[in-house]
């Protein structure tokens, strides 16, 4: 057996060629090595779609209002960006911390490059401040108009198809790009009902619109399945009857319409409960069509629960069920002065709140929603992280 100094004696008295080959097999297997662990583990990009609870900024972008939505001023984005960005909440959002611990960058909005359209290949963010699920055809029809966007999850679909070439230029390629993606499907639906309810609309109809929202989500999953994308997390709804919008605009006298342990409305949180029970069949029956793909349900609704149950628990000594940034009421809730417009005023510790503005939560909320979904348990199956350069999602407040 040759002794372990001759083998670099003997490659240095080999011809040339022998010498680059064994270069180019090295980095070769180098290069070999780094694939397959995104495509075993961690992921290179994110393309999210959804509505305010995942927007970065598309309709900060693309609004045509005269005067800038009440989300685009202070104190909006304070916490973290100490400046407004477009989300809507004092600081980052859940699809911003899963970012950060994947060890990616924060994901821009698809309207922030030039000529309206972002190009990036670590991920794209479709969401909108008031997207539906449905097209905003179905609403117009019975009467339901949307006050901030006629965009759908439809319309996020065919952006994302239009920009994908840009990215990746052939089908090979765009398969090879999804498979190491991880798309985050929302939250999405909830201002399909969100918008009936303001309309004045009884639980019987809104309820029926489930179905067709929920078969809506299935589509758009089995299409972009089909483009190529491998991993998909599919959140549900949040227990929207602890939110202080529905507080304040379905206060009632009767005590027995509100939960003794949370004082959450019942009948809207079993509204929510359902839409998620709905959603869950739905991601069922596309798990059937699709078994080589990972469809993780995102269970956003106990993810929050938890905060109303024991609030000082996880640190929000100022109340679950008050919104940080208001004008005042039992819930700190004013349907007609918005957070930031004249007259609202915020808390002075939006960490010590789990709602921001009536209807969103704080980045401390959405911190510990994000680490429910990475470290468990509120995933179904759990998220595959194993390989991924993590950062903490729990740590304490950062500033840029």
């Amino acid at each position: 057996m040759a002794s372990s100094s001759s083998f670099p004696l003997s490659l240095r008295n080999s011809s040339t060629h022998t010498y680059k080959f064994f270069l180019f097999f090295f980095f070769f297997v180098l290069i070999f090595s780094a694939s397959i662990k995104h495509s075993n583990g961690c992921y290179t990009s994110i393309f999210s779609f959804g509505d305010s609870i995942a927007d970065t900024g598309n309709l900060a972008r693309i609004s045509e209002s005269p005067q800038p939505p009440h989300f685009m001023l202070p104190p909006y984005g304070e916490t973290y960006f100490h400046r407004p960005t477009g989300r809507c909440s004092d600081g980052r959002l859940i699809i911003d911390f899963i970012a950060e611990y994947l060890g990616l960058p924060l994901v821009p909005p698809y309207f922030s490059g030039q000529n309206g359209r972002c190009v990036n290949f670590q991920g794209v963010n479709f969401a909108v401040v008031g997207a539906t699920a449905l097209d905003n055809d179905f609403f117009e029809q019975i009467g339901i108009h949307n006050p901030l966007t006629n965009c759908s999850l439809g319309n996020q679909l065919d952006w994302f198809k239009r920009m994908l070439p840009s990215l990746c230029h052939t089908p090979s390629n765009c398969k090879k790009l999804l498979r190491n993606s991880l798309v985050l499907m929302g939250e999405i639906g909830g201002n399909d009902y969100n918008h009936a309810f303001d309309s004045g609309r009884n639980i019987e109809e809104i309820q029926s619109f489930v179905p067709p929202v929920t078969n809506a989500i299935g589509s758009a999953i089995n299409e972009l399945i089909e483009l190529g994308a491998v991993t998909l997390m599919v959140p549900g709804n949040f227990p929207i009857g602890c939110l202080p919008t529905y507080l304040t605009n379905f206060m009632s006298s009767n005590k027995e319409a509100y939960d003794p342990e949370t004082g959450c409305l019942i009948w809207l949180n079993e509204f929510a409960v359902y839409h998620n029970d709905m959603l869950q069949i739905e991601l069922n029956r596309i798990k059937k069509l699709h078994p080589y793909a990972t469809i993780i349900y995102a269970d956003y609704y106990n993810a929050a629960m938890r905060f109303f149950q024991s609030p000082i628990e996880y640190g929000f000594s100022g109340g679950a069920l008050t919104a940080c940034c208001g004008a005042g009421g039992p819930y700190n809730f004013d349907p007609s002065v918005e957070c930031g417009y004249p007259a609202s005023t915020a808390c002075d510790d939006p960490s010590s709140h789990v709602n921001w503005d009536g209807l969103h939560m704080t980045e401390a909320a959405y911190r510990w929603i994000a680490k429910g979904l990475l470290q468990g348990p509120y995933t179904v199956p759990p998220i595959n992280t194993s390989s991924c350069v993590s950062l903490p999602v729990i740590s304490a407040q950062s500033s840029k």
